[in-house]
């Protein structure tokens, strides 16, 4: 990516453009999945310790599914709020079914 990105519309666009396979994608989910779980028993356990596990499964599925699978560098490195920002709305869309977990098909 050549040209620094300034609006979230043209990121996402990129950020799908770096998630075409399946396996990166199920990973994506399954981290995302595992972060709210995190933040769901940290509430009702008032306990703030249970909130170590968010960063550590949302971005080590992502990095796994990136560096093995997908195979370039993950967009956190570069645009840390936009890429946490579609990591949700990823999740989101495959959840209402607007995006697949195979994303050429």
């Amino acid at each position: 990516m050549a040209n620094k990105i300034n609006d979230f519309k043209t990121f996402y666009t990129y950020y799908l453009s770096e998630h075409q396979d399946t396996t990166c994608r199920v990973l994506h989910f399954i981290g995302t999945t595992l972060f709210f779980i995190f933040v769901l028993i940290a509430l009702l356990k008032q306990n703030l310790w249970w909130l170590i596990g968010c960063p550590l499964s949302g971005y080590g599925f992502a990095w796994v599914g990136h560096f093995f699978f997908e195979k370039n560098k993950p967009a956190t490195f570069t645009y840390p709020l936009y890429s946490l920002a579609s990591d949700f709305v990823l999740y989101y869309h495959l959840i209402i079914g607007k995006q697949r977990f195979k994303a050429n098909g």
